[in-house]
């Protein structure tokens, strides 16, 4: 008897029955590649990775980001970028008249108002960078909580975007040295190291400030009372070498102290640094650095649902 007689004196049920053998018969020898693949999202859970690639494969947007900060910190203002160099100006000669003149600090030899110019080009930079990125994620609220995307990238950008500031004080500064004739010396080539440490200092610290302040909002007052405070324990209006030589070591864990000094022995050719006091800034450096970004991304999963 053929197959299609024997297919027809079966009943409805089981003709059914066999089309369902038949079909679970063809899907069992259909190659896996034909099948959809399962993609499982789950959130991490304890400690992430810094996940460097990624960063790495989003530096598109980094530079827009960073664009963005540099357009809105000038956006509607009468002297633009002419503020950056004001601020630092009226500041250096303010606090030279009253730490120079009326307290009389010593400036290890050089002009008082140069030399205090001279820390607080170091120092505005730490600063500034520091407390625009630890308010940036409270900032771009709604950028963190609708698209995906590395949030480290945001209080990043606000650490490049301060270069921009940082440059227009160093061109100051060099006009000051021209007026006290201060010559250039084979030291300015340390001046991208101790950038270096700056931005990882003021990183570090920015990525603990930006992820705490997403979830305590007193961060935002706090900050700059904080750096206030920590701009006097360093010394941008006096020489490190007016610290007690026992007590220096304690001094120097400030990562200020270290980066500070070393820009003046760069521009000045003179200065209180020792290597005791660098490998200790180094240190402190990288351990704010890394310890700030492993926090960030432990709290990162959390900021879109606080924020």
């Amino acid at each position: 008897m053929s197959s299609v007689s024997i297919l027809a004196l079966v009943s409805p049920e089981s003709s059914s029955a066999v089309a369902y053998a038949e079909s679970e018969s063809i899907s069992a020898v259909t190659p896996r590649r034909h099948l959809v693949p399962t993609l499982r999202i789950r959130p991490t859970k304890g400690w992430a990775a810094l996940n460097l690639r990624e960063l790495w494969s989003y530096r598109d947007l980094l530079w827009i980001l960073v664009e963005r900060s540099i357009k809105v910190a000038h956006k509607q203002t009468a002297l633009g970028v002419a503020w950056v160099a004001l601020q630092p100006l009226i500041a250096a000669i303010i606090l030279a008249v009253i730490f120079g003149h009326v307290a009389g600090l010593p400036s290890d030899g050089a002009p008082y108002l140069l030399f205090v110019f001279c820390g607080l080009t170091a120092w505005n930079y730490f600063s500034q960078a520091m407390q625009r990125a630890s308010n940036s994620l409270v900032n771009n609220a709604q950028l963190v909580s609708k698209v995906y995307f590395p949030k480290m990238l945001i209080p990043l950008s606000h650490i490049f975007a301060a270069l921009i500031d940082f440059s227009v004080m160093l061109i100051m500064l060099f006009i000051f040295m021209a007026v006290y004739r201060v010559p250039p010396t084979l030291r300015l080539a340390a001046l991208p190291g101790f950038l270096f440490l700056m931005a990882m200092a003021a990183t570090g610290v920015a990525l603990w400030f930006s992820a705490l302040s997403v979830r305590y909002r007193d961060c935002n007052y706090a900050l700059p009372f904080f750096a206030q405070i920590w701009m006097y324990a360093s010394p941008v209006v006096y020489p490190m070498s007016i610290v007690s030589p026992r007590w220096q070591p304690l001094f120097a864990l400030n990562p200020a102290v270290g980066f500070i000094e070393g820009f003046r022995w760069a521009i000045l050719g003179r200065g209180a640094l020792t290597l005791p006091v660098l490998c200790l800034t180094i240190i402190m450096s990288l351990l704010a650095l890394f310890s700030g970004a492993f926090f960030f991304r432990r709290v990162e999963r959390d900021f879109a649902d606080i924020i």
